[in-house]
């Protein structure tokens, strides 16, 4: 019987509520409190009538054997054994206990994978749950609820009614603060699995009570769908909100699945940063509602479409994700359909880091599994190893998406066999040839034209018809399901593995937003605390010459000048020092750290060697960096490597970062994602971060560091706080893919690529047959080369500009191909035919410098350096959940606009605050186009006008765009707005570039 929270006044009507569903609805035993033994945490009479009723003969040897000691030889055998520092409550209910003469006694029966066992079946279904009320577990200390499974304390509850003017803050309280935690009942890994605080609205879970350091995680199930999702429960309009609880996790078939199936003990070794030693650290892990759930979501529909169909998991950091996929892999690998066939065969978790993440590794082992069914492929490992495991047995590898790229011929009988491709961070590798190479290495496609005999035999078989093959191999493979774990997917992965939502667009299977993540103190808002800086400086020539350079060109080079200028570097490193110093290091009792991202490797050199010139200068102590690049860089006459300015093995960097002897770390294009340091507390950046890159950049702050109260700190010398901010808003929420890729869309960059009229149709098709034979002659290989080279000497033709433009428009071309056939079902084998041709011809094109190699160090001098606040910004991040994929709009290169060295500095020194003119207003200009370009009336118009019409509109439409950047260039804008003449002659610039825009918009 459904109740309303309103019907409830007192936490005893709520308890009573309670244990009336779980008797009527769930099939529950409501035991007296009396059968309680707290010595033993049992409910002993229910214990002895499971085990009379499951093993009876068992009872009668051991009867044989003890005679009248033996209800109390069992229950000792099963209090030592829970007891045990090897054993854990969790490991005997899954594993039973074993006598010294070798009899057993099972103490859980777990769901069979499959209906074919009627006994296995019969003996699950004799689990019996069960629930006392009023539990005094010592003297003086009561529990309101306490579940039991065969007579075995599994979960309390501590109850509160919001409408008596209590919450689950104070059952929380009521753990932390008015409970023995040593006791049977409460005992970490001895006692119950979990602890739950629950009101009528909120619940929340503990697996380790330690007092006032007892950490309790939300079990709530989000409040609100998709760009609305956030914490806590969604209102429900028939009954409590939290009605989940007894209405499915408490349900008798859920409580069995999560012991036998989720929940496990972890252990962790690590060196702790205070004393150096190696220390493990045991977690009983119960999952958090969102991993829960979406394992089971997964599952249920994988069961009901095999391998179908692909999936996107958008769980934000802070959602447990190594945890979730630790889970679904193991499911996957034992996971039976409803005629009790295997799904999959082989289930491969693959992570695009250089090596798999030792914490993915270590949630994937923890997890019970028989000797030989997994394996790692560590960076001892080869491709080989791989190679074999996929041919072997192996149920569940590990593995980088690198080691793919070249398995392809050691894969030899992979026969029928289905698989699960778990993908770890799909925001990259997934939409290029890593991932051709995984679907290549797993596809049926490949198997029926390698491994199994057909009715055509390969020399039979037409170029088109291995073409066609190919082209299938590329996309989604009927024996492969991925299913891809991303916080911040990008329009690409949307594309390739997200399902349509009711109004046609593409997004996530499941989602647990980086709202609700921060909502639920999982992960701190790192744009809490964020300030930017500007540097100013004035540019002089150091030559009497003004020689002609590309402006694009030179001011490039005069930018990576500027930012690796020794007084630059030296400003700003004092002002990291010195803030870190004042405002960070004291964070988190003295233990916070910081992480400066720099724009280049030679920069990462220097600010490492101007750290050490200004900490050594002013005598500071308890202030140490590490740096972090690849490779080896040279600067000055010097060679450096990581490894030699830290003195430590770069493996061993994060463990060296850890410890209390290092506090700030420098980085180049190192420890930017993946990650995982929650004392990191200020991030300093002065580097250019957009998109993906910057949320995963500035999300190394965003983990919490308990039990301390954490908070966070930018302090950015190269971007824009809206322009960081509009790189968040996609992810705060849901993401949606905007608009889908179509075959038209690479017909329109064929279209592109047709124009220059470079390829011919007979040497194309001549090329493909040729490249489509097993072996080819030498003389066949020049015949190739010769095909190739008549088109490269109509490209070496054109103008130098014109070159670089066809060489890009080619490569979108095979861009925009290559991800057309992964992400649809589109098959052209002409196109295919052309796709391979401009594979080999794009690679023997050779475009120069453009002008670009010149040095321009010599030629200017930079003076007047000054590092100048813009902004403090405190505002929370705002969602803007649609995105779109690129449009396959033409390459268009303008003729480069010469300028002199001269102009180019008047340029630069404008726009850093000296004398605005030319370059300030050329930005003003740029801004206001692309105002002009968001406008949908003026789209319209070009989509539905000639050019000349169009002009009217355009001139209309140029005066309410002067109004809305006004704010941005007062003084030049309100010029315009006073001079229809000059308005008119700067904005026709930009007519034609305008029109084209929109009408292929």
């Amino acid at each position: 019987m459904a109740i309303k929270a309103g019907q409830l006044k007192e936490r005893t009507d709520y308890q009573a509520y309670i244990l009336e569903m779980l008797r009527e609805e769930n099939g529950y035993q409501v035991r007296p409190s009396t059968a309680y033994d707290p010595g033993y945490g049992m409910d002993v009479e229910l214990l002895f009538s499971f085990l009379q009723a499951t093993q009876p003969d068992t009872l009668a040897r051991l009867e044989k054997l003890y005679g009248d000691k033996t209800r109390q030889t069992i229950l000792n055998y099963i209090n030592n054994e829970v007891n045990k520092k090897s054993r854990s409550l969790l490991d005997v209910l899954k594993h039973g206990v074993e006598f010294d003469n070798g009899v057993s006694l099972t103490l859980m029966y777990r769901k069979p994978a499959t209906t074919f066992n009627q006994k296995a079946e019969a003996l699950y279904q004799q689990n019996v749950l069960s629930v006392m009320e009023e539990v005094w577990h010592k003297e003086g200390e009561r529990i309101d609820l306490v579940i039991f499974l065969n007579g075995i304390a599994i979960f309390t509850f501590e109850l509160k009614c919001n409408t008596s003017g209590q919450n689950y803050e104070d059952a929380i309280r009521q753990y932390k603060f008015e409970r023995d935690y040593k006791t049977r009942l409460l005992k970490f890994k001895a006692g119950c699995l979990a602890h739950f605080a629950m009101d009528l609205n909120e619940v929340y879970m503990c697996t380790n009570l330690k007092g006032k350091s007892s950490f309790f995680l939300p079990f709530n199930k989000g409040c609100g769908v998709g760009i609305h999702s956030g914490k806590g429960n969604p209102h429900n309009e028939n009954g409590i909100n939290v009605s989940y609880m007894w209405e499915d996790i408490l349900k008798k078939d859920t409580v069995l699945y999560l012991i036998d199936k989720i929940i496990f003990l972890q252990k962790e070794t690590k060196k702790d940063p205070d004393t150096g030693k190696r220390v493990t650290k045991e977690t009983l892990i119960f999952p958090r509602y969102h991993q829960f759930n979406a394992v089971r979501k997964l599952v249920a529909d994988v069961v009901e479409h095999h391998s179908e169909k692909n999936y996107l998991i958008e769980h934000s950091a802070g959602s447990g994700k190594t945890n979730t996929i630790a889970w679904l892999a193991h499911r996957f690998a034992s996971l039976h359909d409803r005629e009790n066939k295997v799904i999959f065969d082989t289930v491969c978790i693959i992570t695009d880091r250089i090596v798999v993440d030792r914490q993915l590794q270590n949630a994937v082992l923890s997890l019970e599994h028989k000797a030989g069914l997994i394996k790692v492929m560590d960076e001892k490992c080869t491709s080989k190893d791989l190679a074999d495991a996929l041919n072997g047995n192996t149920k569940i590898i590990v593995t980088t998406i690198h080691k793919f790229m070249y398995i392809q011929e050691l894969v030899q009988e992979l026969k029928s066999k289905t698989f699960a491709v778990i993908i770890d961070e799909a925001h990259s590798s997934t939409a290029g040839t890593a991932m051709e190479a995984v679907t290549y290495a797993l596809s049926e496609s490949r198997k029926l034209s390698e491994a199994t005999p057909v009715d055509v035999s390969e020399e039979e078989k037409s170029m088109g018809d291995i073409i066609e093959d190919e082209i299938a191999r590329s996309g989604k493979q009927p024996n492969v399901s991925m299913i891809a774990f991303t916080a911040t997917p990008k329009p690409t992965t949307l594309q390739l593995f997200g399902c349509l939502n009711e109004e046609g667009k593409k997004v996530a299977f499941d989602l647990y937003s980086m709202k609700q993540a921060i909502e639920e103190g999982f992960i701190l808002d790192v744009l809490q605390n964020y300030v930017t800086y500007k540097t100013y400086f004035e540019i002089n020539k150091a030559i009497e010459d003004d020689p002609e350079l590309e402006t694009i060109a030179a001011k490039r080079k005069i930018a990576k000048y500027i930012e690796l200028h020794d007084t630059n570097i030296a400003q700003k490193v004092e002002i990291i020092i010195e803030h870190f110093k004042n405002r960070i290091m004291q964070e988190l009792g003295g233990k916070a750290k910081a992480m400066v991202i720099t724009s280049s490797r030679q920069a990462a050199v220097k600010y490492r060697n101007e750290f050490e010139t200004y900490i050594s200068k002013h005598g500071y102590t308890g202030i140490r960096a590490l740096v972090a690049f690849s490779g080896k860089v040279s600067l000055d006459g010097h060679e450096y490597t990581e490894a030699v300015m830290n003195g430590i093995k770069e493996e061993d960097l994060p463990e060296v970062f850890d410890s209390n002897s290092y506090q700030v770390l420098l980085v180049a294009n190192k420890y930017q994602t993946g990650f995982d340091q929650p004392k990191l507390c200020a991030m300093y950046v002065d580097k250019r971060l957009r998109g993906v890159n910057a949320v995963q950049t500035l999300s190394r702050l965003n983990r919490i560091c308990a039990p301390y109260d954490k908070k966070t700190f930018v302090l950015d010398f190269k971007n824009e706080y809206e322009d960081i901010q509009a790189s968040f808003a996609p992810f705060y929420t849901e993401t949606i893919l905007n608009e889908t890729i179509t075959p038209s869309d690479i017909r329109t960059v064929e279209a592109q690529v047709d124009q220059y009229n470079f390829l011919d149709i007979d040497d194309i098709e001549e090329f493909n047959g040729y490249l489509y034979q097993d072996k080819r002659t030498s003389k066949e290989k020049a015949r190739m080369w010769a095909l190739l080279d008549k088109s490269l000497q109509i490209i070496n033709r054109h103008p130098e500009l014109e070159k670089q433009e066809i060489r890009a428009t080619i490569k979108r071309f095979l861009r925009f191909y290559s991800f057309l056939i992964q992400a649809t079902c589109f098959e052209s084998v002409d196109l295919h035919k052309k796709y391979n041709f401009l594979s080999y011809l794009v690679k023997e094109i050779e475009v120069g410098s453009g002008g670009n190699d010149f040095d321009i160090a010599d030629k200017i001098t930079a003076s007047n350096f000054r590092q100048k606040k813009t902004g403090e910004n405190t505002h929370e991040i705002e969602s803007k959940p649609e995105v779109s994929l690129p449009t396959p709009n033409e390459v268009f290169m303008d003729e480069a606009v010469k300028k002199k060295l001269s102009e180019i500095i008047d340029e630069i020194n404008a726009a850093y605050n000296k004398n605005f003119d030319i370059g300030v207003a050329s930005k003003s200009a740029l801004q206001m186009r692309d105002i002009l370009l968001k406008n949908g009336h003026l789209r319209d118009s070009a989509r539905n006008n000639s050019l000349k019409d169009f002009r009217f509109a355009y001139f209309d439409a140029v005066q309410d765009a002067l109004i809305a950047g006004y704010e941005q260039n007062q003084d030049f804008f309100a010029l315009l707005l006073d001079n229809d003449e000059k308005k008119r002659e700067l904005m026709q610039v930009f007519l034609e570039d305008v029109y084209k825009h929109l009408r292929s918009d």
